[in-house]
């Protein structure tokens, strides 16, 4: 989408990532609680962005307005898992079907695959998630289980899908 920009997140989009994680339709499809802070925020992305993190916060930017985020964070600190990276991306619903969900995972999925030493990246995504399940599927992810009762959602407990992708073309020395 030539319209969208994605860039690191920086302290300063803690407005916008409040403003993000406000709305119903984002925060009821991700782990994400009701009335975040903008204090919140503004500590998450400054805690990602200190020395030796290696979280990866991107937002895109339309106009001049975020209009999605995403993020790839360690699975653990675990030698035996720090191949392993745990994706989320979320876009406010006027800007979804237009190509911002696609774009934030095409920047993700290239800087797994070409500067974290990425092997897997894996997510959980809500089962009735149909339109984030799609976009997953067309970059390779595939689903590997059905986790039931994971979360609670408007008083009720929803299942969803554990999905991982493997590295297209693992890395190898020559």
């Amino acid at each position: 989408m030539s319209d969208v920009t994605i860039r690191r997140a920086a302290v300063g989009d803690a407005a916008a990532f409040c403003e993000l994680m406000s709305d119903a339709e984002v925060f009821g499809n991700l782990l994400q609680m009701p009335y975040p802070s903008e204090e919140l925020w503004r500590q998450r992305l400054a805690d990602g962005s200190l020395p030796g993190k290696v979280d990866l916060h991107l937002v895109a930017v339309r106009e001049g307005h975020v209009v999605g985020s995403a993020g790839l964070h360690p699975v653990s600190p675990a030698l035996r898992r720090r191949h392993a990276l745990m994706l989320g991306i979320s876009v406010r619903p006027d800007a979804q079907g237009h190509g911002v969900g696609s774009t934030l995972m095409a920047a993700l999925l290239d800087y797994a695959d070409n500067w974290a030493q990425a092997l897997r990246v894996e997510l959980s995504v809500y089962c009735d998630n149909e339109r984030a399940i799609k976009l997953y599927q067309r970059f390779g992810f595939e689903i590997e289980g059905r986790m039931r009762a994971y979360a609670m959602r408007q008083g009720a407990y929803v299942d969803s899908f554990a999905m991982a992708r493997l590295h297209p073309r693992p890395p190898a020395w020559t």
